[in-house]
């Protein structure tokens, strides 16, 4: 019998029943049954203290085991057997843990009893969300400029951070005339942005600091640094002309090349013998040279005749030549002077896109002032008449039928030139033709435009489908609306 009720009870070594043995004694007393939990709203984290903010979901293990290591001190005296969360509403600011306990009380009996502990969701603003919000409290700036007229390489450069989602860290992102600011909240972060351009592109970097203030008892110094990273000022399509020490180095390369593509190196092509060359940042910096032309001066020619030559024999040391173009000797002539015969002759490395009658854009260099201290220098006779860049094709219509479209950074803007629209179409195109950039960046189907027949092909390159991602969309109709039935 119960010592205390006289109730019948199986033999235990407290001689009560579970009713008397729980009002004598409480396993949970020491325990507290509420307590405060501080959120982010901003970047929706919880704070595990002292100062970690951690990502959890609602009734995750994560943000279980962040609410018992708040009462991890009281729950040593007993013995936790099972946690888990009892359902709130999610905006009800409320986390409620059931907690199944065991201790050993009178006479070495083992009482197991279940209690609720509720926490309340507290706001509080995270240190990162408040820099952010804060705009102006940075700890270190990555300036990126280029010094050139066309932006292409910035263009080029937006969508590989956008790819490797290097600007998740960024406090603020500042469009000037000519570069980029990256603001970050830790010089390491701004370290590590350094480390990419310098592997993405050709470019050369200086570092500075300034020291905002001093704790002469802590010995703890507080510094801003600015990182500033210059660019090569090459972009695709530019025409330059090398020092003989480079191009001799180079496979006695000509000193007149043609910029085919900027990644990680410059990449040149001789139009007159398609010998290719690779040219890095450390080398621009040592033997530099500039462009010869803007892409504003280039004029518009058509083909009157051209033939597609056998390659020329190699000469000694000459390097490795592309496969991807072949050689042609072309007849062309001024579209603003059809009504003179006045004809130009040229060596082009576009054989395999012309044929005559189309129209191609290129620079003039017989009618033209070199300004250069290379080309100065250079044989009149070595230098070509024209140097065709690339073929010429009906933008509008271009327009019209691209499908597909890229994802921009969120920055703060100067003041858009009317000239940005131009360039960034000129960027465009240039994805359409070269696949060995196209691969480096992710390209989304824009499904406001269908997807014309082949029968009206102009020539045109483009983007095939299997080459385009599916960007994501959430309309109100994905979820059913208001009032609607739920989607199953």
């Amino acid at each position: 019998l119960c010592c205390q009720c006289g109730v019948p009870i199986p033999p235990n070594p407290a001689n009560m029943c579970v009713g008397c043995l729980r009002a004598q004694v409480d396993i949970t007393e020491g325990i507290p049954k509420q307590g405060t939990v501080h959120f982010c709203k901003q970047c929706e984290r919880y704070l595990q203290p002292p100062g970690t903010w951690i990502q959890c979901a609602l009734e995750s293990r994560e943000l279980l085991a962040l609410c018992l290591k708040k009462i991890k001190a009281s729950l040593s005296k007993v013995r936790l057997i099972d946690a888990g969360f009892i359902w709130t509403e999610p905006h009800s600011k409320r986390l409620k843990l059931k907690l199944t306990v065991q201790k050993e009380v009178i006479n070495g009996a083992v009482l197991q009893q279940v209690f609720v502990v509720e926490y309340i969701v507290q706001s509080q603003m995270c240190e990162d969300c408040h820099r952010i919000e804060a705009k102006d409290f940075w700890k270190a700036v990555v300036q990126v400029r280029q010094k050139t007229v066309h932006k292409k390489t910035f263009y080029y450069l937006e969508q590989l951070i956008l790819k490797h989602r290097l600007h998740q860290n960024t406090l603020r992102i500042k469009e000037i005339h000519d570069g980029l600011d990256f603001y970050y909240s830790s010089k390491q972060h701004a370290q590590k942005m350094v480390d990419f351009l310098q592997c993405t592109v050709p470019s050369r970097s200086k570092s500075s600091q300034r020291l905002i203030s001093h704790d002469i008892h802590s010995n703890v110094y507080n510094y801003k640094s600015t990182f500033s990273v210059e660019i090569v000022p090459i972009c695709k399509d530019n025409v330059v002309c090398l020092s003989p020490k480079l191009a001799q180095s180079l496979g006695n390369i000509s000193q007149i090349c043609v910029c085919i593509r900027v990644t990680s190196t410059i990449h040149l092509i001789d139009p007159r013998t398609l010998q290719i060359a690779e040219i890095d940042g450390n080398t621009y910096w040592r033997h530099p040279f500039s462009s010869l032309f803007h892409p504003k001066q280039l004029e518009e020619f058509i083909i009157m005749d051209i033939n597609r030559v056998q390659e020329k024999k190699k000469g000694a040391g000459a390097g490795a030549r592309s496969n991807k173009h072949t050689l042609a000797e072309a007849w062309v002539r001024k579209t603003s002077e059809l009504d003179t015969d006045h004809q130009y002759f040229c060596c082009t490395h576009l054989g395999h896109i012309l044929n005559p009658g189309d129209l191609v854009l290129g620079f003039d260099l017989a009618n033209c002032n070199l300004n250069d201290e290379f080309a100065n220098k250079m044989n009149p006779q070595h230098i070509p008449d024209v140097v065709l860049i690339k073929k010429s094709y009906d933008r509008s219509r271009r327009q019209r039928r691209r499908n597909w479209k890229l994802k921009e950074l969120e920055r703060d803007r100067e003041g858009t030139d009317t000239d940005d629209e131009r360039q960034y179409q000129d960027f465009l195109e240039d994805l359409e033709e070269d696949e060995t950039i196209r691969k480096n960046v992710n390209i989304y189907r824009n499904a406001d435009i269908p997807v014309e027949s082949d029968t009206d092909d102009d020539g045109a390159p483009r983007i095939s489908l299997a080459e385009m991602l599916e960007d994501l969309h959430i309309s109100q109709d994905a979820t059913g609306g208001e009032g609607a039935e739920m989607l199953t």
